[in-house]
C-alpha cells in the first residue's frame, strides 16, 4: 500500500506522460481535421486516451519481479500512457498509422501488427510504443506512449472480450473461449465487407463522374446568346404623294 508522500510523487512523475498523451492528441486531432476539410474524409472516429495509476504499475512492477521504483517504472513498463484511436475501416488504420510515422518529432520504438497476424484468441489491433518528447519549464523528457489502432469492429469485440475475461481470469471455459474466438473471425469478415462497400461506393462515385464529365466534353457548343437589346425596326417609308393633275382652262364665253 503506497502512502500519501509516495502518491504524490508518483502523480508528480505521471505528469509528464498526461502531456504526452495531450500532444498526441492534438496531432491526430490536426491530421484528422485536415483530411476532413481537403478531402472531406475523416479517418479518425474517435480516440481514447488513459495513464495507469500508481498502483497498478507497482503491480506491474511486482509480477515482472523489478525493485518498485519511478526510475524503473519508466524503464520496464512502456504502457503507461495510452491511446486507443479507433478508425472506420482496416485501411483508415494503415493510412494512420503512416501518418503517425511521418511525424518528425515521434520516434518509433516497436511495432505489432495484429491485424495481418491476430492473436489466438482472435484479438486483432495495430500496436506502436513510440517516444515523444516533452518541452518542460527547465528540462525535455522523452516520453513512451502506446498507441491502439483499431476499427470500431475490432474495439466492441476486445472491449467485451477484456470483460468476459476478468470474470474468469484464467479458468475461462473452452466453449467460452471457442466462441469468442469465433465472432473475432466472424468481426474479421465484417470488416472486410464494410471495407468492400466502401470501394464499391467509391467506383460509382467515381464512374458517376466520369460519365458525367465525358458527356460534358463531347456536347457540341450552346450558340452564342442573343443580345438583350431589341434590333431597331427601319423607319417605315413615307407614302407616295398622288400626282395632281391640271386643272382644265376655264371655257371663254364668245362675244
Amino acid at each position: 500500500m503506497m502512502d500519501k508522500q509516495m502518491v504524490m510523487e508518483w502523480a508528480k512523475m505521471l505528469m509528464s506522460y498526461k502531456f504526452a498523451l495531450d500532444e498526441i492528441s492534438t496531432k491526430l486531432t490536426i491530421l484528422n481535421e485536415e483530411l476532413q476539410f481537403v478531402q472531406h474524409y475523416n479517418p479518425i472516429e474517435h480516440v481514447k486516451t488513459r495513464i495507469k495509476s500508481p498502483e497498478s504499475i507497482v503491480e506491474k512492477l511486482q509480477r515482472k519481479g523489478v525493485e518498485v521504483s519511478k526510475e524503473n517504472a519508466a524503464a520496464h513498463i512502456r504502457d503507461i500512457a495510452g491511446v486507443r484511436v479507433i478508425c472506420s475501416f482496416t485501411t483508415d488504420v494503415y493510412r494512420v498509422y503512416e501518418m503517425i510515422l511521418r511525424q518528425g518529432d515521434v520516434k518509433v520504438i516497436e511495432v505489432k501488427d495484429y491485424i495481418k497476424d491476430p492473436k489466438p484468441n482472435g484479438y486483432q489491433s495495430l500496436h506502436m510504443i513510440i517516444e515523444i518528447p516533452v518541452f518542460l519549464s527547465d528540462r525535455i523528457e522523452h516520453v513512451k506512449v502506446e498507441i491502439q489502432l483499431r476499427t470500431i469492429a475490432m474495439d466492441f469485440w476486445a472491449s467485451l472480450e477484456h470483460k468476459i475475461y476478468y470474470q474468469f481470469h484464467d479458468d475461462m471455459p473452452d466453449s467460452i473461449r471457442d466462441q469468442l474466438k469465433e465472432t473475432a473471425d466472424m468481426i474479421g469478415a465484417l470488416d472486410k465487407r464494410m471495407l468492400g462497400l466502401k470501394e464499391e461506393v467509391q467506383r460509382f462515385s467515381e464512374d458517376a463522374l466520369h460519365t458525367t464529365t465525358s458527356s460534358l466534353a463531347l456536347s457540341p457548343p450552346a450558340p452564342p446568346a442573343q443580345s438583350a437589346v431589341p434590333t431597331p425596326k427601319p423607319a417605315p417609308k413615307p407614302a407616295p404623294v398622288a400626282a395632281l393633275s391640271p386643272k382644265p382652262a376655264p371655257a371663254q364665253s364668245p362675244l
